[in-house]
Parts: C-alpha cells; sequence; structure tokens
C-alpha cells in the first residue's frame, strides 16, 4: 500500500512527484502495489479521514507493507511512535527518500510547519473577525437583565 500526501491543494504537482517517485521505487523492485492512497491534508493533522482509515488497516494486520516518500508525509510529528506501531503490527515500513537530515535541519523544518499552521489559523479567524465583532456589540446594547 502506498501513502501519498500533500498539505494543500496548491501542492498538487508535489502529490503527483511523490506519487512517480515511488511508483519508479516499486517497479525498479518489481513490487505490484495493490493500493494508492492521496490525501491533501496538514501533516500536523492527526483527523485525516484517509489516514485514520490507514491506521484502522494497520491495526487490524491488513497491512503487509506501507510505502511513502518521506517521513513527513506520514506525520509532522511522532514518526517513530508511528513507525513503531506499523511494526507491532505487521506492517512493514518503506521510505523512497530515506535522506536524514541534522537534527538543526528537523527543528528547522518543524518549525516552519508550526508556524503554517498557525499562520493559517489565523488568517482563517479574519473571516470571522465581522461576526465576532457584531456579536459583542450586540451583547455590549443588550446586557443580562438576570442580574441580580
Amino acid at each position: 500500500m502506498v501513502y501519498a500526501r500533500v498539505s494543500t491543494k496548491a501542492q498538487k504537482a508535489d502529490l503527483k512527484n511523490q506519487i512517480d517517485a515511488i511508483r519508479v521505487f516499486c517497479d525498479t523492485r518489481l513490487w505490484k502495489v495493490d493500493e494508492w492512497i492521496e490525501e491533501i491534508a496538514s501533516g500536523l493533522n492527526y483527523r485525516r479521514k484517509k489516514f485514520n482509515d490507514l491506521m484502522i488497516e494497520i491495526e487490524l494486520g491488513q497491512v503487509g507493507n506501507l510505502i511513502i516518500a518521506h517521513k513527513d508525509r506520514l506525520v509532522r510529528f511522532g514518526f517513530e511512535w508511528f513507525e513503531s506501531f506499523c511494526e507491532r503490527h505487521g506492517t512493514k515500513l518503506f521510505i523512497v527518500n530515506g535522506d536524514s537530515l541534522s537534527p538543526e535541519q528537523e527543528l528547522v523544518q518543524d518549525l516552519l510547519s508550526i508556524v503554517h499552521v498557525f499562520s493559517e489559523r489565523l488568517y482563517g479567524l479574519r473571516s470571522y473577525r465581522k461576526a465576532i465583532k457584531d456579536a459583542a456589540i450586540q451583547k455590549d446594547q443588550n446586557p443580562d437583565k438576570r442580574k441580580g
């Protein structure tokens, strides 16, 4: 089974590149892949539908091999735990591009991911700014008369 993920729709080209790299990886080993899972969602979000479906299949012992392009395509944090989870449930995990980064490089990538996620959340709150302001004004104009 193959799992490929990108964070946003704007990265669809990267998703295709992941799939292509994994296809070459499998073809050179003469491996037949029975299922290709593609997902567009943040690696910091552990509520991803396809990711959670995959974890259930692994837990049930239904996945023999799991192939991913990079560690962070599965999860942004806690990869070692998920690697151990796979191992405990009989799933062998293959990483196509297993380049190891220095601890400093990993930290920088992690921090950038966190900043990106919180920036998106902050930007999302801006769209609710008017509704929040209107609700606050309405509350000030209609104080609760049940005091006392």
